[in-house]
């Protein structure tokens, strides 16, 4: 009998957090190793199950101490910031345990430093989670290859007020999906914060616009505009369960089959689907 996969849960007191508890309580083949808050936090020392909403205690109570709780986890799960990520990623690779990052805004030294961990750890890093969101990205690549430059890509997100990047890790991702489909870098090929006279849209470049307020989970329009006629390619989250789902389903693919973990590299949503 396969033995449950234990996935430790980082920002355990967070909206990602109690989500993930929750599911990963709710699911076969899963099991809580732990639950890791920030020192200081008010949620140190409250039980996961309390946080979760769950009808019962699972006596197991949020800690500060991240080392604890890893070495016992077979993957851990972390929609927290980069800085944190970061730290996050090389007690993975000490561990030598997957690290499923869903967190958003490295800076390129970040990004850099989980590239350095991945040589030890199975890290599998996405601006999205979700399924619809990396189908989506697997259609952009495609237009974006079939349509040429005289189609301007205009990438317009909206997230609740609290987001705190922009644009959004998905925005990006779509973004890096038309630039490849293209064989442009992104780097030198987008547009953002446009605001007073700033001249003619640039040919070939993929623009952003990032909207916040409310409550909206996210919302991202992909649109292709030619002269006299727009494609548009939408995708709308309506709850952060497809996110954690994600999560979990990256945690299982990263142990691999029959527990036979999987190498150590620095993988994305792309591969856990099979869409690469």
């Amino acid at each position: 009998m396969a033995q449950d996969i234990r996935i430790a849960v980082t920002g355990a007191g967070g909206r990602m957090g109690r989500t993930l508890l929750r599911l990963i309580a709710e699911t076969d083949g899963l099991a809580l190793a732990g639950g890791i808050e920030s020192e200081g936090s008010p949620h140190v020392g409250r039980d996961l199950g309390e946080l979760a909403g769950l009808a019962a205690p699972l006596g197991m109570a949020a800690t500060a101490d991240a080392l604890t709780v890893i070495k016992d986890a077979d993957a851990l799960i972390d929609f927290s910031v980069p800085a944190a990520s970061v730290e996050f990623a090389a007690l993975a690779a000490q561990a030598r345990i997957v690290h499923v990052i869903g967190t958003t805004g490295f800076s390129d030294a970040e990004e850099a430093r989980i590239e350095a961990a991945a040589r030890h750890a199975t890290i599998i890093k996405a601006g999205n989670m979700s399924l619809g969101v990396n189908l989506l990205a697997a259609l952009v690549a495609q237009a974006a290859k079939a349509l040429g430059p005289e189609w301007d890509i205009e990438i317009v997100e909206m997230h609740h007020r609290h987001k705190v990047d922009a644009p959004s890790g998905t925005a990006l991702l779509l973004g890096q999906a038309a630039a490849e489909g293209r064989g442009i870098s992104l780097g030198d090929h987008s547009e953002r914060g446009r605001d007073g006279l700033t001249g003619a849209r640039t040919e070939g470049a993929i623009g952003f616009a990032s909207l916040r307020g409310g409550s909206v989970v996210g919302e991202h329009d992909v649109i292709f505009a030619a002269e006299n006629e727009r494609i548009v390619l939408r995708h709308i989250a309506e709850d952060r369960g497809i996110f954690a789902r994600g999560a979990l389903k990256a945690a299982q693919w990263g142990q691999g089959v029959d527990g036979q973990r999987r190498g150590p590299g620095l993988f994305s949503m792309a591969d856990v689907l099979g869409l690469k």
